[in-house]
């Protein structure tokens, strides 16, 4: 079954960002994963097989092992999804920061 996926159900799901975390810390086995991460290995390998799909994760054969490691690319795609939505909470959290150090200085003048 061929299932297309994209980042954002591929991220959704609380175990495979676990996954995505362990794997943060570079490429792995997939003994590694199961044992950083601890899921059963069949869940480990179901996720790494969608993560995989997805674009988020690269395996590499190495003998016998298979070694699993994040692909960056699927990220910067992300990140730059996400620009200019940051932008729109950066400048209301601007605006709250302001606002807070306006009643600070207002509290403190109450105090004085």
């Amino acid at each position: 079954m061929d299932m297309q996926i994209d980042a954002f159900q591929a991220l959704a799901d609380p175990t495979r960002r676990r996954i995505v975390e362990v794997l943060r810390r570079g490429e792995q086995q997939v003994g590694d994963v199961v044992a950083k991460a601890g899921i059963h290995q069949s869940g480990v390998s179901r996720h790494l097989r969608i993560l995989a799909e997805s674009g988020f994760v690269s395996m590499r054969p190495d003998g016998q092992r298979r070694l699993y490691a994040l692909r960056s690319e699927p990220f910067r795609e992300l990140d730059d999804w996400l620009t200019p939505y940051r932008t729109l909470w950066e400048a209301r959290l601007d605006r709250f920061e302001a606002a807070l150090e306006k009643k600070r200085i207002k509290d403190r003048s109450k105090r004085k």
